[in-house]
Protein backbone atom coordinates (compact mmCIF):
# COMPACT_ATOMS: atom_id res chain seq x y z
CA UNK A 1 0.00 0.00 0.00
CA UNK A 2 1.41 3.46 -1.08
CA UNK A 3 0.93 6.24 1.81
CA UNK A 4 -0.09 9.71 0.09
CA UNK A 5 -0.29 12.74 1.83
CA UNK A 6 -3.32 15.26 1.09
CA UNK A 7 -2.78 18.89 1.85
CA UNK A 8 -6.14 20.32 0.35
CA UNK A 9 -5.31 24.03 0.30
CA UNK A 10 -7.04 27.16 -0.90
CA UNK A 11 -9.80 28.62 -2.88
CA UNK A 12 -10.53 26.30 -5.89
CA UNK A 13 -8.29 23.50 -3.77
CA UNK A 14 -11.55 21.98 -1.83
CA UNK A 15 -12.77 21.12 -5.99
CA UNK A 16 -9.61 20.29 -7.72
CA UNK A 17 -8.02 17.80 -5.30
CA UNK A 18 -10.86 15.97 -4.47
CA UNK A 19 -11.29 15.46 -8.23
CA UNK A 20 -7.84 14.12 -8.76
CA UNK A 21 -7.80 12.14 -5.86
CA UNK A 22 -11.35 10.15 -7.38
CA UNK A 23 -9.47 9.67 -10.96
CA UNK A 24 -6.02 8.56 -8.89
CA UNK A 25 -8.59 5.42 -6.90
CA UNK A 26 -10.18 4.68 -10.08
CA UNK A 27 -7.49 3.86 -11.58
CA UNK A 28 -5.51 2.23 -8.91
CA UNK A 29 -8.99 -0.01 -8.54
CA UNK A 30 -8.53 -0.85 -12.68
CA UNK A 31 -4.80 -1.28 -12.02
CA UNK A 32 -4.82 -3.60 -8.90
CA UNK A 33 -3.09 -1.02 -6.65
CA UNK A 34 -4.01 -0.11 -3.35
CA UNK A 35 -3.42 3.91 -2.01
CA UNK A 36 -3.56 5.10 1.82
CA UNK A 37 -4.74 8.81 1.82
CA UNK A 38 -3.66 11.06 4.73
CA UNK A 39 -5.06 14.18 4.90
CA UNK A 40 -3.15 17.00 6.47
CA UNK A 41 -4.14 20.19 7.72
CA UNK A 42 -2.52 23.14 5.71
CA UNK A 43 -3.81 27.06 4.50
CA UNK A 44 -6.01 29.19 5.71
CA UNK A 45 -7.97 26.05 7.02
CA UNK A 46 -5.02 25.50 9.18
CA UNK A 47 -4.35 29.23 10.24
CA UNK A 48 -8.03 28.65 11.79
CA UNK A 49 -7.59 25.09 13.83
CA UNK A 50 -4.14 25.38 14.27
CA UNK A 51 -3.22 28.92 14.24
CA UNK A 52 -0.20 28.70 11.35
CA UNK A 53 -0.89 27.80 7.46
CA UNK A 54 2.04 24.77 7.76
CA UNK A 55 1.41 22.99 11.22
CA UNK A 56 4.22 21.01 12.77
CA UNK A 57 2.14 18.04 12.56
CA UNK A 58 1.61 18.39 8.93
CA UNK A 59 5.56 18.67 8.48
CA UNK A 60 6.07 15.95 10.55
CA UNK A 61 3.91 13.69 8.83
CA UNK A 62 5.35 14.68 5.74
CA UNK A 63 8.92 13.43 6.80
CA UNK A 64 7.70 10.11 6.78
CA UNK A 65 6.10 10.14 2.92
CA UNK A 66 7.84 10.19 -0.47
CA UNK A 67 4.42 11.34 -2.11
CA UNK A 68 1.12 13.76 -1.75
CA UNK A 69 -0.54 16.18 -3.51
CA UNK A 70 -0.67 19.87 -2.71
CA UNK A 71 -3.56 22.04 -3.57
CA UNK A 72 -3.23 25.53 -4.41
CA UNK A 73 -2.88 28.08 -1.58
CA UNK A 74 -3.87 31.84 -1.71
CA UNK A 75 -1.35 33.85 1.10
CA UNK A 76 -2.11 36.75 -0.24
CA UNK A 77 -5.44 36.48 1.25
CA UNK A 78 -4.36 34.89 4.82
CA UNK A 79 -3.65 37.46 8.02
CA UNK A 80 -0.52 40.05 7.61
CA UNK A 81 1.49 37.72 10.42
CA UNK A 82 1.14 34.75 7.88
CA UNK A 83 2.07 36.57 4.36
CA UNK A 84 5.84 36.38 4.87
CA UNK A 85 7.04 32.94 3.57
CA UNK A 86 4.21 30.90 1.43
CA UNK A 87 3.15 27.54 1.84
CA UNK A 88 4.33 25.46 -0.56
CA UNK A 89 8.00 27.22 0.00
CA UNK A 90 7.92 25.88 3.56
CA UNK A 91 7.17 22.54 2.17
CA UNK A 92 9.92 22.80 -0.71
CA UNK A 93 12.82 24.23 1.24
CA UNK A 94 12.09 21.62 4.07
CA UNK A 95 12.56 18.59 1.67
CA UNK A 96 14.81 20.39 -0.83
CA UNK A 97 12.58 19.79 -3.89
CA UNK A 98 14.94 21.40 -6.18
CA UNK A 99 13.22 20.27 -9.84
CA UNK A 100 9.76 21.78 -11.18
CA UNK A 101 8.95 19.87 -14.05
CA UNK A 102 5.98 21.35 -16.22
CA UNK A 103 5.20 19.96 -19.28
CA UNK A 104 2.77 21.43 -21.79
CA UNK A 105 1.03 19.67 -24.59
CA UNK A 106 -1.58 19.86 -26.65
CA UNK A 107 -4.86 17.45 -26.51
CA UNK A 108 -6.79 16.32 -29.57
CA UNK A 109 -10.70 18.40 -28.21
CA UNK A 110 -8.87 21.31 -26.63
CA UNK A 111 -8.54 24.68 -28.76
CA UNK A 112 -4.65 25.27 -28.21
CA UNK A 113 -2.72 27.99 -29.63
CA UNK A 114 0.24 25.67 -30.42
CA UNK A 115 -1.84 22.23 -32.10
CA UNK A 116 1.60 21.09 -31.89
CA UNK A 117 3.17 21.89 -28.80
CA UNK A 118 4.38 18.73 -26.65
CA UNK A 119 7.45 19.73 -24.39
CA UNK A 120 8.60 19.90 -20.75
CA UNK A 121 10.36 22.97 -18.74
CA UNK A 122 12.59 21.68 -16.23
CA UNK A 123 12.70 24.52 -13.65
CA UNK A 124 15.50 24.98 -11.32
CA UNK A 125 13.77 25.66 -8.23
CA UNK A 126 15.95 26.73 -5.13
CA UNK A 127 17.77 29.33 -6.47
CA UNK A 128 17.78 31.94 -9.56
CA UNK A 129 16.76 35.25 -9.85
CA UNK A 130 13.84 34.02 -6.60
CA UNK A 131 15.04 36.54 -3.51
CA UNK A 132 13.26 33.84 -1.16
CA UNK A 133 15.39 31.18 -1.74
CA UNK A 134 18.80 33.20 -1.80
CA UNK A 135 19.53 34.21 2.04
CA UNK A 136 20.21 31.59 4.74
CA UNK A 137 18.09 33.96 6.93
CA UNK A 138 15.30 36.93 5.57
CA UNK A 139 14.97 37.68 1.88
CA UNK A 140 17.29 38.34 -1.05
CA UNK A 141 16.03 41.77 -1.20
CA UNK A 142 16.93 44.99 0.36
CA UNK A 143 16.14 47.99 -0.02
CA UNK A 144 18.71 50.82 1.44
CA UNK A 145 16.46 53.95 0.83
CA UNK A 146 12.87 54.01 -0.23
CA UNK A 147 13.59 55.12 -3.31
CA UNK A 148 16.15 52.17 -3.50
CA UNK A 149 15.75 48.27 -4.05
CA UNK A 150 17.44 45.50 -4.79
CA UNK A 151 17.74 41.53 -5.29
CA UNK A 152 20.15 38.74 -4.64
CA UNK A 153 20.12 36.67 -7.72
CA UNK A 154 22.07 33.21 -7.35
CA UNK A 155 23.63 30.40 -9.64
CA UNK A 156 25.57 27.36 -8.67
CA UNK A 157 27.42 24.70 -9.96
CA UNK A 158 25.60 21.91 -8.26
CA UNK A 159 22.30 23.02 -8.34
CA UNK A 160 22.45 23.77 -12.31
CA UNK A 161 23.92 19.82 -12.82
CA UNK A 162 21.32 18.24 -10.86
CA UNK A 163 18.64 20.16 -12.56
CA UNK A 164 20.44 19.37 -15.87
CA UNK A 165 20.53 15.90 -15.30
CA UNK A 166 16.86 15.91 -14.77
CA UNK A 167 16.63 17.50 -17.78
CA UNK A 168 18.93 15.84 -19.56
CA UNK A 169 17.12 11.95 -18.19
CA UNK A 170 14.11 13.69 -18.89
CA UNK A 171 15.01 13.91 -22.93
CA UNK A 172 15.98 9.79 -23.31
CA UNK A 173 12.46 9.33 -22.29
CA UNK A 174 11.12 11.54 -24.74
CA UNK A 175 12.29 13.26 -27.84
CA UNK A 176 15.87 13.01 -27.07
CA UNK A 177 16.65 16.66 -27.09
CA UNK A 178 17.61 19.66 -24.38
CA UNK A 179 17.15 23.18 -25.01
CA UNK A 180 19.13 25.29 -23.17
CA UNK A 181 17.11 28.33 -22.13
CA UNK A 182 19.40 31.72 -20.14
CA UNK A 183 20.08 35.36 -20.52
CA UNK A 184 24.26 35.14 -20.78
CA UNK A 185 25.11 38.27 -23.33
CA UNK A 186 23.37 40.29 -20.60
CA UNK A 187 23.99 38.02 -17.06
CA UNK A 188 27.02 36.94 -18.02
CA UNK A 189 28.14 35.71 -14.73
CA UNK A 190 25.35 34.16 -12.92
CA UNK A 191 23.25 32.80 -16.36
CA UNK A 192 26.39 32.38 -17.91
CA UNK A 193 27.49 29.57 -15.40
CA UNK A 194 24.01 27.69 -15.79
CA UNK A 195 24.36 27.91 -19.66
CA UNK A 196 28.19 26.28 -19.10
CA UNK A 197 27.37 23.74 -16.41
CA UNK A 198 24.12 22.42 -18.42
CA UNK A 199 26.73 22.38 -21.51
CA UNK A 200 29.34 20.13 -19.83
CA UNK A 201 26.47 18.10 -18.11
CA UNK A 202 25.31 17.53 -21.80
CA UNK A 203 28.69 15.59 -22.65
CA UNK A 204 27.64 12.66 -20.47
CA UNK A 205 24.28 12.22 -22.65
CA UNK A 206 26.03 12.29 -26.33
CA UNK A 207 22.62 10.32 -27.63
CA UNK A 208 20.61 13.92 -26.75
CA UNK A 209 20.82 16.90 -29.31
CA UNK A 210 21.50 20.08 -27.09
CA UNK A 211 20.87 23.87 -28.14
CA UNK A 212 20.12 26.93 -26.11
CA UNK A 213 18.20 30.11 -26.72
CA UNK A 214 17.80 33.47 -24.50
CA UNK A 215 15.05 33.58 -22.61
CA UNK A 216 13.61 36.93 -25.13
CA UNK A 217 13.78 34.79 -28.11
CA UNK A 218 12.85 31.71 -26.54
CA UNK A 219 9.35 33.41 -25.57
CA UNK A 220 9.26 34.24 -28.86
CA UNK A 221 9.98 30.95 -30.54
CA UNK A 222 7.46 29.38 -28.03
CA UNK A 223 4.71 31.45 -29.70
CA UNK A 224 5.66 30.90 -33.16
CA UNK A 225 6.91 27.26 -33.26
CA UNK A 226 6.15 25.50 -29.92
CA UNK A 227 6.37 21.62 -31.41
CA UNK A 228 10.03 22.06 -32.13
CA UNK A 229 10.88 21.53 -28.36
CA UNK A 230 11.44 19.07 -26.90
CA UNK A 231 12.91 19.45 -22.98
CA UNK A 232 13.88 23.19 -21.85
CA UNK A 233 15.95 23.42 -18.74
CA UNK A 234 16.55 26.75 -17.25
CA UNK A 235 17.04 29.24 -13.95
CA UNK A 236 14.13 29.33 -11.67
CA UNK A 237 12.47 32.71 -13.01
CA UNK A 238 12.96 32.47 -16.46
CA UNK A 239 11.45 28.71 -16.02
CA UNK A 240 7.88 30.18 -14.27
CA UNK A 241 7.79 32.72 -17.03
CA UNK A 242 8.22 30.30 -20.19
CA UNK A 243 5.72 27.88 -18.69
CA UNK A 244 2.65 29.89 -17.98
CA UNK A 245 3.00 30.81 -21.70
CA UNK A 246 3.71 27.46 -22.43
CA UNK A 247 0.38 26.36 -21.04
CA UNK A 248 -1.73 28.96 -22.49
CA UNK A 249 -0.58 27.94 -25.51
CA UNK A 250 -1.49 24.51 -24.99
CA UNK A 251 -5.07 25.68 -23.90
CA UNK A 252 -5.50 27.15 -20.53
CA UNK A 253 -3.26 27.22 -17.35
CA UNK A 254 -5.98 24.98 -15.86
CA UNK A 255 -4.29 22.25 -17.99
CA UNK A 256 -0.70 23.44 -16.64
CA UNK A 257 0.18 20.31 -14.28
CA UNK A 258 3.46 20.24 -12.47
CA UNK A 259 5.57 18.20 -9.61
CA UNK A 260 8.38 19.50 -7.57
CA UNK A 261 10.52 16.63 -6.74
CA UNK A 262 14.32 15.68 -4.99
CA UNK A 263 15.72 12.48 -6.17
CA UNK A 264 13.36 10.99 -3.37
CA UNK A 265 10.09 13.05 -2.45
CA UNK A 266 7.82 14.10 -5.10
CA UNK A 267 5.03 16.70 -4.64
CA UNK A 268 2.28 17.09 -7.11
CA UNK A 269 1.30 20.67 -7.62
CA UNK A 270 -0.54 22.21 -10.30
CA UNK A 271 0.86 25.17 -12.04
CA UNK A 272 -1.65 27.27 -11.64
CA UNK A 273 -2.84 29.60 -8.44
CA UNK A 274 -6.13 29.51 -5.76
CA UNK A 275 -8.63 31.57 -7.92
CA UNK A 276 -10.17 32.47 -5.25
CA UNK A 277 -13.11 34.49 -7.81
CA UNK A 278 -14.28 31.28 -8.85
CA UNK A 279 -13.70 28.98 -5.92
CA UNK A 280 -16.60 27.31 -4.88
CA UNK A 281 -19.18 27.62 -7.87
CA UNK A 282 -18.30 24.09 -9.90
CA UNK A 283 -16.29 26.65 -12.67
CA UNK A 284 -12.82 25.00 -11.88
CA UNK A 285 -10.47 22.79 -14.42
CA UNK A 286 -9.10 19.79 -12.58
CA UNK A 287 -7.27 18.44 -15.23
CA UNK A 288 -3.68 20.03 -14.35
CA UNK A 289 -4.39 18.94 -10.81
CA UNK A 290 -5.15 15.25 -12.00
CA UNK A 291 -2.45 15.20 -14.47
CA UNK A 292 -0.03 16.79 -11.62
CA UNK A 293 -1.29 13.73 -9.27
CA UNK A 294 -0.19 11.32 -12.80
CA UNK A 295 3.45 13.01 -12.87
CA UNK A 296 3.79 12.56 -9.39
CA UNK A 297 3.18 8.66 -9.64
CA UNK A 298 5.73 8.40 -12.19
CA UNK A 299 8.30 10.32 -11.03
CA UNK A 300 8.18 8.37 -7.35
CA UNK A 301 8.28 5.14 -9.76
CA UNK A 302 11.35 5.96 -11.05
CA UNK A 303 12.57 5.63 -7.47
CA UNK A 304 10.75 3.06 -6.09
CA UNK A 305 10.30 0.92 -9.68
CA UNK A 306 6.68 0.26 -8.51
CA UNK A 307 5.28 -0.46 -11.73
CA UNK A 308 1.34 -0.55 -10.46
CA UNK A 309 2.35 3.69 -10.16
CA UNK A 310 3.23 3.49 -13.51
CA UNK A 311 0.44 2.00 -14.99
CA UNK A 312 -2.22 4.49 -12.67
CA UNK A 313 -0.39 7.35 -14.09
CA UNK A 314 -0.85 6.20 -17.62
CA UNK A 315 -4.75 5.09 -16.97
CA UNK A 316 -5.22 8.58 -15.52
CA UNK A 317 -4.03 10.36 -18.63
CA UNK A 318 -5.48 8.76 -20.98
CA UNK A 319 -8.73 8.71 -19.29
CA UNK A 320 -8.25 12.68 -19.08
CA UNK A 321 -7.42 12.75 -23.28
CA UNK A 322 -10.29 10.54 -23.86
CA UNK A 323 -12.37 12.61 -21.94
CA UNK A 324 -11.24 16.11 -23.51
CA UNK A 325 -11.38 14.28 -26.84
CA UNK A 326 -14.94 13.72 -26.55
CA UNK A 327 -15.69 17.87 -26.36
CA UNK A 328 -16.36 17.73 -22.46
CA UNK A 329 -14.73 20.27 -20.53
CA UNK A 330 -14.66 23.13 -18.07
CA UNK A 331 -15.77 26.80 -18.58
CA UNK A 332 -11.68 28.31 -19.49
CA UNK A 333 -11.72 25.74 -22.43
CA UNK A 334 -15.28 26.70 -24.02
CA UNK A 335 -17.04 23.65 -22.74
CA UNK A 336 -20.17 23.55 -19.90
CA UNK A 337 -19.23 20.80 -17.91
CA UNK A 338 -18.79 21.64 -14.19
CA UNK A 339 -15.65 20.60 -12.47
CA UNK A 340 -18.00 17.60 -10.95
CA UNK A 341 -19.12 16.90 -13.82
CA UNK A 342 -15.94 16.78 -15.73
CA UNK A 343 -14.32 14.52 -13.29
CA UNK A 344 -17.39 11.87 -13.71
CA UNK A 345 -17.06 11.65 -16.93
CA UNK A 346 -12.51 11.25 -16.39
CA UNK A 347 -13.41 8.48 -13.77
CA UNK A 348 -15.91 6.76 -16.44
CA UNK A 349 -13.40 6.46 -18.88
CA UNK A 350 -11.06 5.36 -16.29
Amino acid sequence: MTRIGVLTGDGIGPEIVPSAIAVAEAAARAEGADFDWLELPFGRSAIDSHGTPVPEETLLALDDLDIWVLGPHDSASYPAEHRGQTPGAVIRKRYGLFANLRPARAFPGVHATSRTIDLLIARENSEGLYADRNMVAGSGEFMPTPDLAMAVGVITRQATERIARVAFDAARQRKHRVTIVHKANVLTMTTGLFRDVCREVSADYPDVIVDEQHVDAMAAHLVRRAGDFDVVVTENLFGDILSDLAGELAGSLGMASSVNCSDTKVMAQAAHGAAPDIAGRGLANPVAMILSAAMAFRRHALATTDSAMVAVAGRMEAAVADTLAASVATADLGGTATTTEFTEAVVERV
